[in-house]
């Protein structure tokens, strides 16, 4: 069996990592892979090292004949049997791309359809009628779509949770030092400035929290996102109207989240509609006390708070008192924090995500 993955580009984002991590596992995999992009990104060189094949195809334009060829010719030559896609666009371009074969496509929703264009939703539509077999990284978003689109949930539609490739976050190794007053409480929060997630009400709750005399200095790690900048500046701007500047610290896109998740005391996140959570799991899986909002997909992939105290989402005074009930009792929450993430490594492990993918490409292919 061969799988072809399909990317839209090779940028840092959630499901960029997610294939990453699996072309870096893929000497723990029964099938044979590589990956076909239509732009370039900032991670091309780390998924050449991968040693995957890689290939760059572009369009020149939406559904360019010239370009539907070229993937017909590649997919074919290379005996591919499935076409695993991660945009419904590049579901579309592989079925018509195929039609006429027996190679059959799969696709992965990652995100909603919030903001879509008409002609946007309509790619969605089609795409979830012409797939061999469409994936939902959580049934809290599998159930939004069956709702939107009117689609029966059946063997077609799956829910296959997220891989996390814990062994690269070295989680074993002690914590080192962040802040110079170590009588601080230690915070952050993983995640880009997009669409999805809420730091800005953070930052409000973090004023609460410095007007009732907590000693604190919080972390964002994220990127300004170029095409949504204000979701970074308000952040910026509102800590400093409020005085929250020297406790209050932007990091931008970092390399050692791992080491950072290590040196928190709390691992706080905020979140609109994310639909699986990958941060908020590494940071469980780290053994980090971790505080999240009541967001439906964050009480399924907790399991119902098992694995991290909820918080009311946006209830500034509801996150607050959770931050200083877990600074009171923080030997004990670092206690439980050990378990949660025995747990969560092996619930959302990349080996388990390799098997169930297995599954389902089987289940197609018979």
């Amino acid at each position: 069996m061969k799988v072809a993955y399909l990317l839209g580009s090779l940028n840092r984002g959630g499901m960029e990592t997610l294939l990453l991590d699996l072309f870096r596992s893929r000497k723990k995999t029964s099938f044979d892979i590589l990956g076909i992009h239509r732009k370039e990104g900032t991670l091309k060189d780390d998924f050449v090292s991968s040693q995957v094949p890689l290939y760059l195809l572009k369009p020149k334009f939406p559904f360019d004949p010239y370009y539907l060829f070229r993937l017909r010719k590649l997919l074919l030559a290379k005996s591919v049997t499935i076409v695993h896609a991660q945009q419904c666009l590049d579901a579309l371009y592989a079925k018509i791309a195929l039609f006429g074969t027996n190679v059959k496509v799969v696709q992965t929703f990652h995100g909603y359809d919030f903001g879509y264009t008409r002609m946007q939703r309509w790619f969605v539509k089609w795409s979830l009628q012409w797939c061999d077999i469409n994936i939902f990284v959580s049934k809290t978003q599998q159930s939004y779509f069956q709702n939107k689109y009117g689609f029966q949930s059946s063997q077609k539609n799956r829910v296959v949770y997220n891989g996390i490739d814990f062994a690269k976050m070295n989680l074993e190794t002690p914590n080192g030092e962040l802040s110079k007053n170590s009588q601080c409480l230690q915070l952050g929060m993983v995640g880009n400035f997009v669409r999805g997630r809420n730091p800005f009400f953070i930052c409000k709750a973090l004023s609460v929290l410095k007007e009732q005399g907590v000693e604190f200095d919080f972390y964002f790690v994220g990127r300004r996102d170029k095409k949504e900048p204000w979701r970074f500046d308000e952040c910026v701007k509102y800590c400093k109207e409020y005085g929250l500047s020297s406790n209050v610290h932007f990091l931008g896109a970092r390399d050692d989240v791992s080491d950072l998740l290590k040196k928190w005391d709390i691992f706080v996140y905020a979140t609109d509609h994310d639909t699986f959570g990958i941060a908020v799991l590494e940071a469980i899986a780290s053994g980090c006390p971790v505080l999240v909002n009541d967001w439906d997909v964050m009480r399924e992939v907790t399991c119902e708070g098992m694995y991290a105290t909820l918080y009311k989402t946006r209830d500034e005074k509801d996150l607050v008192a959770k931050i200083e009930e877990c600074r009171d009792n923080m030997e004990q929450k670092r206690l439980a924090a050990k378990e949660h993430a025995k747990h969560v490594r092996e619930l959302y492990s990349m080996e388990r995500y390799i098997h169930t993918l297995k599954d389902v490409y089987d289940s197609i292919c018979r």
